[in-house]
């Protein structure tokens, strides 16, 4: 998969002060996790494409994509952790860059406020849909983290809508930036090469999760003093993750039976 940039800059990456509206006089906390795992995928990313360019320079072959990209003769063969490797995977130092980019822009202000462990799923149940999706509609070998990137791009457009009463004047042009950067990644995916079901099954597999597991943000506390204070729990975000896995989990099983 290649990609284009998606934005200059995510409107997700709003200041405290972003939640009220100029007028009032507040002091406002927000508990946001610092985007460690956001740093991590992107070392992670980084490092493993280090090793696939070590690979071939050693064997004449990239190893590790021959070993982990979605080729759908091998998944149905019984492969099956290709659904999940080729988000790690890129093709290109362009590639590379491309994705990595969209992870800094969007993944830093996502993880502030879903956390760590719920934003770790988020990306990987989104990269697992877009392969799953990849598998039943397009028979090119693909890999590329684009599957989660597409997902982040969902879940940034379902917190804007679920939490639209807290951003007032911004939710709307958020979203609207959101689905124009979406449409242009889309249209640009006509390209050869770009495997637009991948990008459409990531989009697919996180508004599926973020819609169930996504914050709900509430205010709390009188002024001038207020917080601002995520409604969901736990549960949530297993219920959303059990969902997830179980719908696209059951593609997969019905496209193997399929196809043997």
């Amino acid at each position: 998969m290649s990609d284009i940039p998606p934005g200059d800059r995510s409107p997700f990456n709003q200041t405290p002060a972003d939640f009220v509206q100029p007028s009032q006089r507040v002091e406002l906390k927000v508990a946001a996790a610092r985007p460690t795992v956001t740093y991590v995928l992107l070392g992670l990313n980084i490092l493993i494409f280090l090793l696939q360019m070590g690979a071939e320079a050693v064997s004449g072959y990239d190893l590790l994509a021959l070993y982990g990209m979605k080729i759908n003769e091998l998944i149905v063969d019984g492969e099956l952790w290709r659904l999940f490797t080729p988000m790690f995977l890129h093709g290109s130092i362009t590639h590379l860059a491309f994705n990595m980019y969209a992870l800094f822009i969007f993944g830093r202000g996502l993880e502030r406020y879903f956390g760590h462990f719920r934003f770790l799923l988020l990306y990987l149940l989104s990269g697992f849909a877009g392969n799953v999706i990849s598998f039943a509609f397009s028979s090119s070998f693909s890999l590329g983290s684009s599957t989660s990137i597409f997902g982040l791009i969902a879940a940034e457009g379902v917190f804007f809508y679920r939490n639209r009463r807290l951003f007032p004047g911004q939710a709307r042009s958020a979203i609207t930036n959101i689905v124009m950067i979406a449409a242009i990644n889309f249209v640009i995916g006509l390209s050869p090469g770009i495997d637009n079901w991948g990008h459409f099954g990531g989009l697919l597999g996180g508004l599926i999760f973020s819609w169930f597991a996504a914050p709900v943000m509430s205010l709390e506390g009188t002024p001038p003093s207020l917080s601002i204070r995520d409604t969901r729990d736990s549960g949530d975000t297993i219920l959303a993750s059990a969902m997830v896995l179980i719908i696209f989990g059951v593609i997969t099983a019905l496209l193997i039976i399929n196809r043997t």
